[in-house]
């Protein structure tokens, strides 16, 4: 049951949704669980609307399902973009992996761009590990003096950047030497 009884305010509730659509995505990359969700927080927000959440999820949909028809979002090409983005800053695998589920991408999507990563590059984490070293200063980035005082933290800053314990372990136990020589490869 439609609550709008003028299709014309219909008809421009849909364009309203849609115009918003186009100018988020104008400015921002984004999968299709982030759209839904900014085009309801907008528009549950208007009150001269006399829609039920129900109502306008449905509208919400219709947009959405012209929006992928026309190829404007596709949540495969976002997971691997933005895949891509999150490897040059450092993330683990496993990091990647939270990060676009968190944003809304779907599981066959995420698992589809992991395994392209792995097929791509072999040692992605050992090299991503590399990268929050330098930029953090941890690890062989430290003074010699201070690498066994600092080796617990360091060890935690890996862990919660989501690298295993193994690679922890082999990027701590690195020489200084060998670090700038496997920086420089990445």
């Amino acid at each position: 049951m439609n609550p709008i009884k003028n299709k014309k305010d219909l008809q421009s509730l849909i364009d309203d949704l849609r115009n918003s659509a186009f100018n988020y995505l104008d400015k921002y990359s984004t999968s299709k669980q982030q759209l839904r969700i900014y085009l309801l927080k907008k528009f549950s927000k208007k009150n001269d609307l006399k829609i039920n959440r129900g109502e306008l999820l449905n509208l919400i949909d219709i947009v959405m399902k012209s929006l992928e028809s026309n190829n404007l979002i596709n949540d495969e090409f976002y997971s691997y973009s933005k895949s891509k983005v999150f490897l040059r800053r450092g993330y683990s695998l496993n990091k990647i992996r939270y990060s676009l589920a968190k944003k809304g991408v779907e599981q066959k999507y995420i698992s589809g761009t992991i395994s392209k990563i792995e097929e791509n590059n072999s040692n992605t984490d050992f090299y991503s590990a590399l990268k929050i070293c330098y930029k953090r200063k941890i690890g062989p980035c430290r003074a010699e003096s201070n690498r066994e005082i600092f080796y617990k933290k360091d060890m935690g800053v890996l862990a919660r950047s989501g690298f295993s314990y193994e690679i922890s372990k082999k990027i701590l136990s690195l020489p200084k030497p060998e670090f700038k020589k496997l920086y420089k490869l990445v």
